[in-house]
């Protein structure tokens, strides 16, 4: 692989979208309404009868702060605020039920916060017993859940598992004592490695870590202590994600010295690091921010050029509409994207009225679609064959993408990506900065430089 210059350094310690969506959620509009979303509810009957449903639900609750969260979450203690929460979770869906028509059909689940392990046993059954009331889960069905290894033990496992749930996202971030402390989260990794143990006992289909680079007193070395913990777990899958440092959009992370974090080189380094070293102990690297065994459905998804990018990152599970329940999520229906209120306050007060709690989103253009389409095919496959985008969209992509061309000859000459009649492809030096080869097809980065609201591409 060709060397990483100090020039590519320079040229990418810049913020860009991590692009789980195309446009991104800070191009959403408040003029989006319920309105809006009910006639993409509408326009689904009619056209998408009888294709599976995805569902997220967002679970706010926190025990404890985390300094280096970006989430929606509510910091408490008191455990009987989930309650209430169920209460208006279930106005939520018997409105979606009421729009759409009882018994549909969905294969894919997903519960995120927060903590969705803050819920008790008997909230966690109850929020279950809801959804498979009003929907159907086809057999098949991806049910994951992330955990806080906090929260849980091999008993509370076994119940997840007896609910339906398949996968299981563990929260680690790093193993190191003193970076935990740095960003107040400390858990043992003798606990992590008992709770994979109990996940694998117990027959859980996929267990995935998340993992942090670039977080305070991190280094390259340190890191690599955390990754030789994490080749011994051998997790079926690894999301490793750059820490975004936004203090001024983050309250939390105001909590973080700047001095403490690690260098923009240092953080390359952690990524060349953790590429070589996973590589090496035989996972597939997905791409940007995911790792699975070759085994894994995500892998297979892989090579068999079915892999695809949503709000929760890379996936098995094709393009398709997503139910967002609960404060702050998003979700997409058609050609159209929707987010539910962020206060917990406002969440209550529009599901008292009788109205989905949504008050931003974004209905997108023809040029919004095609837009898409190249940015997930180099996201997901490092490849944009034209022809493909020129028959399915009905566009002369040469002509189309004239500028956007011009400006990948410089990142060519940088040894990113291959350009030919045929196409576009990254290379492995390039997917490092994938995000940066596909900001090129951004319209709106292109026209406004101003992107200190994302992370940094490295």
């Amino acid at each position: 692989m060709s060397v990483i210059t100090a020039q590519l350094l320079a040229r990418f310690d810049v913020p860009g979208p991590r692009y789980t969506s195309y446009p991104t959620a800070d191009r959403f509009v408040d003029t989006f309404g319920e309105v809006d979303l009910l006639h993409a509810l509408a326009q689904r009957q009619l056209g998408s009868v009888g294709k599976p449903l995805s569902l997220y639900v967002h679970i706010p609750f926190c025990e404890s702060l985390c300094y280096y969260c970006a989430c929606n979450k509510i910091i408490t203690r008191h455990k009987d605020r989930a309650a209430p929460y169920l209460h208006y979770l279930a106005k939520e869906v018997d409105l979606y039920v009421r729009h759409l028509g009882p018994a549909q059909a969905v294969s894919q689940l997903h519960l995120g916060g927060g903590t969705p392990t803050f819920l008790s046993d008997d909230e966690l059954q109850q929020l279950m017993a809801l959804l498979r009331r009003a929907f159907v889960f086809v057999p098949g069905s991806e049910l994951s859940v992330e955990v806080d290894p906090r929260t849980v033990d091999e008993s509370r496992l076994a119940k997840l598992a007896a609910w339906g749930f398949n996968r299981l996202s563990f929260g680690v971030q790093d193993f190191e004592p003193a970076v935990q402390k740095a960003v107040h989260r400390i858990q043992p990794a003798e606990q992590v490695f008992e709770l994979v143990a109990a996940a694998r006992r117990l027959g859980f289909a996929s267990v995935n870590l998340d993992l942090i680079y670039g977080l305070p007193l991190q280094t390259p070395d340190s890191f690599d202590r955390t990754l030789a913990l994490v080749q011994v777990l051998r997790p079926d899958r690894i999301a490793l994600y750059a820490y975004a440092h936004l203090p001024e959009r983050f309250k939390p992370q105001r909590r973080i010295r700047p001095s403490d974090l690690p260098s923009a080189a240092d953080k390359v380094a952690m990524l060349s690091r953790s590429l070589e070293a996973l590589t090496a102990a035989a996972y597939v690297y997905i791409g940007m921010d995911h790792f699975a065994l070759p085994s894994d459905a995500l892998a297979v998804a892989k090579r068999q050029g079915r892999l695809h990018r949503n709000f929760q990152g890379y996936s098995t599970q094709a393009e398709g509409d997503l139910i967002a329940l609960g404060v702050s999520s998003i979700g997409r229906i058609g050609s159209s994207y929707s987010q539910n209120a962020k206060t917990l306050e406002q969440y209550v007060a529009m599901l008292e009225q009788g109205h989905l709690p949504v008050v931003r989103g974004l209905a997108l253009t023809r040029d919004d679609l095609v837009r898409r389409a190249v940015i997930m095919a180099i996201m997901c496959h490092g490849h944009v064959p034209f022809e493909s985008i020129n028959l399915a969209w009905m566009v002369d992509f040469k002509s189309l993408f004239a500028k956007e061309l011009v400006q990948l000859q410089d990142m060519q000459s940088q040894g990113l990506v291959q350009l030919s009649d045929k196409g576009i492809v990254v290379t492995a030096i390039g997917w490092f900065f994938v995000r940066g080869v596909a900001m090129v097809f951004d319209r709106f980065i292109q026209a406004d430089r101003q992107r200190s609201q994302f992370s940094k591409i490295i």
